[in-house]
């Protein structure tokens, strides 16, 4: 499986997108401000804390800026991804940044997910260890160190990409990460399709979760008003490449004989909200 190239560079300003007024609790300047400083404040203590979601996805696309307002696009909370090595670190963390605990997520889950809120601005804040193991999983164990503030840009797509029921929200964010970010061997600035490739080409499920994905925002493509033709061809070719490249990439084993049995059998894991379970 290939590495991305480590990305060095410092933790950028927030950028503010143009117009949302900064008191909407969706406001992007808004919360980019809130975690970067939560990334900083982890740093401080030597925590490896990288952001995740929709707010990674736009700032790491600064160009984005009016696109979140055409497609009307509005964050919610914060969720971050951190390792197991720090999880008995994590709720000092916060604590320290005057966030409250959901004690009974954290006491119940809290080898594998975390639930914090600020009661100043009622913003809710998930951190997730190791995996995020919601339809398929992502393993991040080992790859928090490839860009100081987010995940990997690819991981980001993966994200979104293994959500089997996904939603507008969801398509909306791929568009704009696939806008923003052609494929190459993850270098700054680009989306590593060997890392891409090489994941599902090892499992059978997550690729039949993740093409099916992509075709479903090649479809939703066509119905954005909002978006430019311009746009919709640059982000239509880079799907369609993405694509080509999945379905060259030499299978293993363990992919062909879960391919034989298809659809026909569960072929991921119900996900639940651990959050509104009280």
């Amino acid at each position: 499986m290939s590495r991305e190239k480590k990305y060095e560079a410092p933790l950028r300003a927030p950028v503010a997108v143009g117009g949302m007024d900064s008191s909407e609790s969706g406001s992007y300047s808004g919360f980019f401000e809130s975690a970067i400083a939560i990334v900083e404040a982890a740093k401080k203590m030597d925590i490896q804390l990288r952001l995740l979601g929709a707010t990674a996805i736009y700032y790491q696309c600064p160009k984005s800026n009016l696109l979140g307002d055409l497609l009307k696009r509005r964050l919610t909370d914060l969720d971050f991804m951190t390792i197991s090595k720090y999880v008995s670190r994590i709720p000092g963390l916060f604590s320290s940044l005057k966030f409250v605990p959901n004690e009974r997520v954290n006491t119940l889950y809290g080898a594998n997910r975390q639930i914090y809120s600020d009661p100043g601005n009622s913003r809710h804040v998930d951190v997730f260890f190791d995996r995020l193991s919601f339809n398929h999983v992502l393993d991040l164990t080992r790859r928090l160190d490839l860009d100081p503030v987010t995940i990997s840009l690819a991981d980001l797509l993966l994200e979104k990409l293994q959500i089997v029921k996904i939603s507008e929200k969801d398509v909306k964010d791929v568009v704009v990460l696939m806008r923003e970010h052609g494929l190459g061997d993850g270098s700054p600035g680009q989306l590593d399709a060997r890392y891409v490739t090489k994941l599902l080409a090892n499992d059978w499920g997550f690729y039949y979760t993740a093409t099916t994905n992509i075709k479903k925002v090649r479809d939703y493509l066509e119905g954005i008003q909002s978006l430019s033709p311009a746009d919709k061809e640059l982000v239509t070719r880079r799907l369609d490449d993405l694509a080509q490249k999945i379905e060259s990439e030499p299978k293993s084993f363990k992919w062909n004989m879960r391919a034989r049995l298809g659809t026909r059998i569960l072929w991921y894991t119900e996900a639940e909200d651990v959050e509104f379970r009280q």
